[in-house]
């Protein structure tokens, strides 16, 4: 049986904490796409940890944890990631497995990143600039290389063959990346990375599941940065709803039961790309300042505006979403009215349905009111203390998407996660 947790919004709903607290229940933890643009924030023992590309189940000693096919995996940030975690959790490596299908990003792929997002001026996509769209372009287009290439003999004349076609193209960008300063920690990871259990990893996952082992599937960045059903072309180069476990892992659709999505209680997105509720003002300003809203991975500040229903719901409806999370619960405790988006007014037509070509259309939000809460959520400890208001709040969400809340997060602690019953 393989559960199923991913974000519903444009990436950092708080999946880190969600996974880590799940993963009591769960044999093993799977990552299923995306590379190290994932920032997944755990706080262990007090301790500040954001994990890349290793799963967050990793903190707990019952966990196998699996970097699955679908994962494009840089060598340096992926040692990098390993030697912090083993100086608190000396035993990981012996819990960690790699699909040797999963692909590789070399340094000229970051180059690449570098110089055509630089060429895009104003139309800026928003990318980390880690190398993981060309990485994802050169699997598509059948040149990528693979965590299994690094054990060949020939793994060296293979990464030769892949630089030199990335050289021809970056000569057609005016920027120039001193890509070659980073190709001796490459090789050096590389050899690392060659002690690691690297394994065929459709089937091992397969022969779990047969042995009666619960597995949860791990996703990246969030819904609406789905490369077929986000908000293209301002979206991710992986697809981030459920339907990528099937292909990220190798496993069946029938293998699939619950599937956890997370929302913040009100909306972010960093980088560029449409935002319909954004709110840029100092109420954003207010909401950004309150939620600690800088990337995990990149620090850029994010953008901020209230919760946003008619794209919740095309996220809800896209992945089959079971059960429902809500994250920084706490942060709105700070805001009276809160508001919540019910539905697009779209070049003049009122709508409830998510549009195809968001990035071209005039979309103004329409909004329910709220009038806020009295008890701070961030002082409950269950669900009968929760404000009365906040219930309503809650209810309301539920009613709209047509789906049931099971956790509320309350703060960034472990413990500070209620259960709706």
């Amino acid at each position: 049986m393989i559960d199923v947790l991913l974000g519903l919004q444009w990436g950092d709903e708080g999946k880190g904490k969600i996974v880590d607290y799940l993963a009591t229940s769960y044999d093993i933890i799977a990552r299923f796409q995306g590379g190290p643009n994932a920032g997944h924030t755990l706080y262990v023992n007090g301790q500040k940890v954001v994990l890349h590309t290793i799963p967050s189940g990793v903190f707990h000693a019952h966990c196998l944890n699996l970097i699955g096919n679908g994962v494009v995996i840089d060598p340096v940030t992926l040692k990098k990631e390993i030697d912090t975690i083993l100086a608190l959790q000396p035993d990981m490596l012996s819990r960690l497995f790699i699909s040797q299908r999963a692909h590789i990003i070399i340094p000229t792929h970051r180059a690449l990143d570098a110089a055509s997002e630089a060429s895009k001026g104003n139309d800026k996509i928003g990318s980390t600039l880690k190398g993981i769209g060309p990485a994802y372009m050169d699997k598509t287009g059948r040149n990528g290389l693979r965590i299994g290439d690094i054990l060949a003999d020939d793994f060296e004349a293979r990464y030769n063959r892949l630089k030199e076609k990335h050289l021809q193209l970056l000569n057609q960008y005016e920027q120039v990346v001193d890509w070659q300063a980073w190709e001796e920690d490459f090789f050096k990871a590389v050899q690392y990375l060659k002690q690691l259990q690297i394994i065929n990893a459709e089937y091992w996952l397969n022969n779990q599941l047969k042995q009666g082992k619960k597995v949860l599937a791990e996703g990246a960045q969030g819904s609406m940065l789905d490369i077929d059903f986000g908000t293209y072309p301002f979206v991710t180069s992986s697809n981030t709803i459920s339907a990528g476990v099937c292909n990220g892992l190798g496993v069946a659709p029938t293998k699939i039961k619950d599937i956890f999505g997370i929302t913040k209680a009100y909306c972010t997105r960093v980088g560029g790309g449409p935002f319909p509720t954004e709110l840029m003002d100092e109420l954003g300003e207010a909401i950004r300042k309150e939620g600690g809203e800088f990337g995990a991975t990149t620090g850029r500040p994010r953008r901020c505006g209230w919760i946003d229903l008619v794209a919740l719901k095309y996220a809800v409806m896209l992945s089959g979403v079971t059960k429902l999370i809500v994250t920084k619960a706490d942060i709105l405790d700070a805001f009276k009215p809160v508001e919540v988006c019910v539905a697009y007014d779209v070049n003049g037509t009122v709508t409830e349905d998510f549009p195809y070509d968001v990035c071209n259309a005039t979309i103004k939000p329409i909004y329910k009111q709220f009038p806020g809460w009295e008890n701070p959520t961030s002082k409950s400890t269950s669900q009968e203390n929760l404000d009365p208001a906040f219930i309503s709040y809650c209810n309301f969400i539920e009613q709209f998407i047509e789906t049931k809340i099971e956790y509320i997060s309350n703060g960034p602690g472990r413990d500070q996660l209620i259960h709706l019953k």
